[in-house]
């Protein structure tokens, strides 16, 4: 293992931790869930399909929580060895991912709520609360519906895969400074 240099550097506080790190877990199981649910075992497919929207729901109110958290808490400035290039991309980044993170589950509620066969499936996050669709999309006429549904569908998948590729940049930015620069990037956000 690379050694990192010895550097002061402010952590994130414990609460914007947690949050990054549940929603992190999160976002890649729920990746692994919309790509292999498609190919599992008929009797599978439904039970994944709903697991898939009670995360995406819960992925939708903890970046909310953190969004909320982060009005009000500030976090630790960029480390002063960044180039601005750097600062401007993290920045823009981080940006681009919270807005990826509320766009990906919003969109797979609406690509839902004009699923034809919703009335007959209704939504229960985890099996245990249930959860309502949206009427003035669910509403529509069964024609407009179903092309909604397409629409919406094509939506969440390419930004889903959109977040993927930008959650996979993150970490290689984080590993790049933490290995390759050999800054304690990674103890920043891990207590």
């Amino acid at each position: 293992m690379i050694p990192v240099a010895e550097a002061t550097f402010e952590r994130y506080h414990p609460v914007a931790v947690w949050l990054h790190w549940i929603i992190a877990i999160l976002i890649l199981a729920n990746l692994a869930l919309g790509v292999g649910a498609p190919h599992a075992a008929d009797a599978w497919q439904r039970p994944l399909i709903d697991l898939h929207k009670s995360i995406g729901i819960s992925l939708l109110f903890l970046v909310l929580a953190r969004i909320i958290w982060r009005l009000g808490h500030r976090p630790p400035p960029l480390p002063d060895h960044y180039a601005g290039w750097e600062r401007f991309a993290a920045r823009g980044a981080h940006g681009l991912l919270y807005a990826l993170i509320l766009l990906v589950p919003v969109t797979g509620w609406m690509h839902d709520s004009a699923w034809s066969a919703g009335p007959s499936h209704p939504i229960w996050l985890f099996g245990l609360i249930p959860w309502f669709r949206l009427g003035f999309i669910a509403n529509l006429d069964p024609a407009t519906k179903h092309n909604m549904h397409l629409l919406l569908g094509s939506i969440h998948y390419n930004l889903a895969f959109g977040l993927a590729a930008l959650v996979g940049l993150h970490v290689v930015a984080a590993l790049k400074h933490q290995f390759i620069d050999r800054h304690p990037e990674l103890q920043r956000m891990w207590h």
